[in-house]
């Protein structure tokens, strides 16, 4: 055989192999960016699901409302006339403190009303004195009905009618 020939068959040889390698090299970066991209897609998912779980609804208030009360209120000068009208609605923290709160409705009316009937005008004619009034009922509610049972939690008092004369 001549060298042209030898020379010839070499050449093939080395481009059939650099040709072999060219094709390698570009299957195995399609492949590696193939993977980089959904290792990439799929951790984009991940954490939107696994960080947020499906968020609860908040549960619905619980209200108790207490029918209004009227009394007369202490005056400097025991005028009788000064009087308070007013209608309550307890916000409670669940069913079973309501449940509690309608079983002894006669003793927290009667807590109510004693209560109230302590209060002097000036000092519930501002929203100091109402706020003041709120925490006072809270706290006189809060009381067990029976000895060992628990302490009542009362969220908060709203007034659904106020009216100081």
């Amino acid at each position: 055989m001549s060298d042209n020939a030898i020379a010839s068959k070499s050449k093939k040889k080395k481009r059939s192999l650099l040709v072999i390698l060219l094709l390698l090299v570009i299957i195995l970066g399609g492949a590696g960016g193939g993977y980089a991209w959904w290792i990439l897609h799929n951790d984009a998912k991940l954490p939107e699901t696994a960080e947020t779980p499906k968020a609860k609804p908040p549960a619905p208030p619980v209200f108790l409302a207490l029918d209004t009360f009227t009394v007369n209120l202490q005056t400097p000068d025991n005028n009788p006339d000064r009087v308070l009208y007013v209608g309550l609605t307890l916000r409670l923290p669940d069913e079973n403190d309501r449940k509690i709160l309608t079983e002894y409705l006669p003793e927290v009316r009667s807590r109510l009303l004693l209560l109230l009937s302590r209060q002097q005008s000036q000092n519930i004619a501002n929203e100091a004195g109402k706020q003041q009034l709120v925490q006072e009922i809270k706290q006189v509610l809060s009381d067990p009905f029976v000895k060992g049972q628990p302490n009542q939690v009362v969220s908060d008092v709203l007034f659904t009618a106020f009216i100081l004369r």
